[in-house]
């Protein structure tokens, strides 16, 4: 992975510290707007990793596929980045 890999980490284990808060607010039956609000901010960490993986892959791996002329390489490139906006968008 081309990211910045201890702001990815660092990104991620506050989700994962986020998701075990909301499972002990579960637990607890604690009221659900509270619950709703925890699971909102560990999705806006996870989608802030995901960005710094995307941009990392696009100013890395993708810009040396296009600049190394290999046609394969690029359409192998686009179809990921496809398949991903796809399932970025459901």
């Amino acid at each position: 992975m081309k990211a910045d890999n201890e702001s990815v980490t660092r990104l991620i284990k506050t989700a994962r510290g986020q998701m075990d808060g909301v499972l002990r607010m579960i637990e607890n039956d604690t009221y659900c707007m509270d619950v709703l609000n925890q699971i909102l901010a560990a999705q806006a960490v996870l989608r802030r990793a995901e960005q710094e993986i995307i941009k990392a892959h696009l100013q890395c791996c993708v810009s040396e596929a296009f600049s190394s002329g290999n046609e394969e390489m690029r359409a192998e490139k686009i179809g990921e980045l496809t398949a991903l906006f796809d399932k970025l968008a459901k």
